[in-house]
């Protein structure tokens, strides 16, 4: 499914990025991530609001030229040929270093991968669905007789709202709805597998979503980015409630009993620990692991989960802090960012597209704002010494906590810099003759 975590480092065949150089034997899927772009119906979404300032800078370097040019030929003003040739070629460089990162998205990243040989370039999203299905299925028909770790990533209920025929209307939610009705359906017919395999009771299953749900995503007056209930915003906040609180669910008919509700938090960092423990494995012990293994907290040997503080960030940057305070069961939370919403009122950055993590697009908070989400999960009553006698000693408490968490971090290069996100031909997977890339693998063995 979708790796989502880049290919190439140096060249376009070092694959350094890619999930076989990170521990997986097989891979299928969408090394980059699922755009609107790649659909070509609706607006742009990649850096849509740096798209913008760019095509202005353009329209104004067009406007310059064609004002001297004008000039010029009508001896309003004296410039020189030289002058107004050398805008014109720096206008046009400009243009396309810009315009080759965003005008052919869908050429450069909507790609599908077997491995490190790229199948389709573009992709055709009328038939990932089946194709996607049939890998995993294959997948675990091949690996049935041994212990596999088969970890799919779903396209769905993203953005583009990529849907088959079969399912569109099946929903009172629209195209949503239809959305989340096939993914549904996908796990389902995966489930099928397992058990038919006669693979239920050795099988641990975990299914979750990796946020809440995008707010901002709207088609005119439709919502498509999913709904957050109580909790306050959402996609791409990393410290409220609605951005990182998802549900999980977990299936092992062998081991866990059937219709158990554990209200404790847990993190997706947990996996990793989780399935070392499955494996009869041991995670490192030369570093800090933030994760815990689940199964303890699963199998009921102990009631709490294994994180005492939890650290929020967006992008690098901390925004919110969490503290189980054992002692009391009382769940504190301190914000030290929070994203301006657009318009003020409503959740969400409209404005934007998707919340800032730094910047004028983030009020910082000293004292942070603090909230007890065992009694306001939705994060509407901000404490203070006036309302909560405990909230300076909370305050201080968890300040120590970051202090201490701060200490085991090393730093990283920002993956996420202007000079990282800028495209660079010679790291382009291509499937043909750079820059010819089209084919299509999987027509052709059809």
């Amino acid at each position: 499914g979708k790796w989502h975590m880049g290919v190439n480092c140096k060249s376009r065949h070092d694959h350094c990025h890619h999930p076989l150089n990170h521990g997986f034997d097989y891979f299928y899927g969408m090394p980059f991530t699922l755009l609107n772009e790649c659909q070509g119906t609706d607006d742009p979404e990649l850096a849509k609001s740096l798209q913008d300032t760019y095509w202005f800078y353009t329209q104004m370097i067009i406007l310059a030229v064609l004002t001297l040019l004008i000039g010029k030929l009508t001896n309003l003003f004296s410039v020189k040929w030289k002058i107004i040739i050398c805008l014109a070629i720096c206008g046009l460089l400009y243009f396309i270093s810009w315009f080759s990162s965003y005008g052919f998205t869908k050429y450069w990243n909507c790609i599908l991968m077997r491995n490190h040989d790229i199948t389709e370039q573009p992709m055709d999203l009328e038939k990932t669905t089946s194709n996607m299905l049939k890998e995993a299925v294959s997948f675990i028909e091949r690996n049935k007789h041994r212990p596999f770790l088969l970890f799919v990533s779903l396209l769905h209920v993203h953005t583009p709202l990529v849907t088959t025929e079969k399912f569109l209307g099946r929903s009172r939610h629209g195209l949503y709805g239809d959305n989340i009705e096939e993914m549904d359906w996908m796990v389902g017919m995966l489930l099928d597998v397992i058990d038919k395999e006669g693979l239920k009771n050795t099988t641990f299953i975990y299914f979750a979503s990796d946020h809440g749900g995008s707010l901002e995503a709207h088609r005119g007056n439709a919502q498509l980015g999913g709904w957050n209930g109580i909790y306050k915003g959402g996609k791409g906040m990393g410290g409220w409630e609605g951005g990182i609180r998802v549900p999980g669910i977990v299936r092992w008919p062998g081991v866990l009993p059937a219709g158990t509700v554990i209200n404790e938090l847990t993190s997706l960092m947990d996996i990793f620990p989780t399935v070392v423990h499955l494996a009869g494995g041991a995670v490192p012990q030369d570093r800090v692991i933030d994760g815990r293994t689940l199964l303890p907290l699963l199998r009921g040997t102990v009631q709490h989960s294994g994180h005492e503080f939890m650290f929020h960030y967006c992008g690098v940057f901390l925004h919110a802090v969490r503290w189980h305070q054992k002692d009391s069961g009382t769940i504190w939370k301190a914000h030290y960012a929070t994203p301006v919403f657009q318009p003020e009122a409503s959740g969400a950055c409209f404005g934007r597209g998707i919340c800032p993590c730094f910047g004028d697009g983030v009020t910082h908070h000293d004292p942070p704002l603090l909230f007890d989400l065992s009694q306001d999960p939705s994060e509407s009553n901000p404490l203070s010494a006036d309302t909560e006698p405990l909230s300076d000693t909370v305050t201080r408490r968890i300040g120590k906590a970051v202090e201490e968490h701060r200490k085991t971090l090393t730093p990283v290069p920002q993956q996420l810099s202007p000079h990282n996100n800028i495209w660079k031909p010679w790291l382009q997977p291509c499937c043909g003759t750079f820059p010819f890339c089209w084919c299509d693998e999987e027509n052709n063995k059809a």
